[in-house]
């Protein structure tokens, strides 16, 4: 069993930068690969960006690509996202999710969720 805790969510201008984080309890962190999701109002939630359990690659949408970045610490049991930026359409709630020794990033595929951080970008 893992538990996923985000925090960092805030109300932030158009332009700027945010850090969300996400503590992970239990044990074998290291094997579980991590991504970010994000659902906006009325929207499906959508995968933004995730990294490997096994090399450390790391994968994001489209959307996000040249201005998100994931890291991990396997020693500390997080995941961030920095967020630079930052535009209107990035208004969402943010999840941290976990998959088991696997690499797929579909939110189907996850095994853990957590409740999910509030970013809301003012334009």
């Amino acid at each position: 069993q893992v538990q996923l805790v985000e925090s960092g969510g805030r109300l932030v201008q158009a332009g700027g930068s945010l850090r969300l984080s996400c503590v992970a309890s239990g044990r074998a962190f290291s094997s579980y690969s991590m991504a970010w999701f994000r659902q906006a109002p009325g929207k499906e939630r959508e995968f933004v960006a995730g990294i490997a359990w096994n090399n450390g690659d790391t994968y994001y949408s489209d959307s996000v690509k040249g201005r998100f970045t994931i890291s991990r610490d396997n020693a500390k049991n997080t995941v961030d996202l920095q967020m630079n930026s930052l535009k209107p359409d990035d208004t969402a709630v943010y999840y941290c999710a976990a998959d088991l020794h696997a690499n797929r990033w579909t939110r189907y595929d996850m095994d853990y969720w957590g409740k999910g951080t509030l970013v809301t970008v003012s334009s």
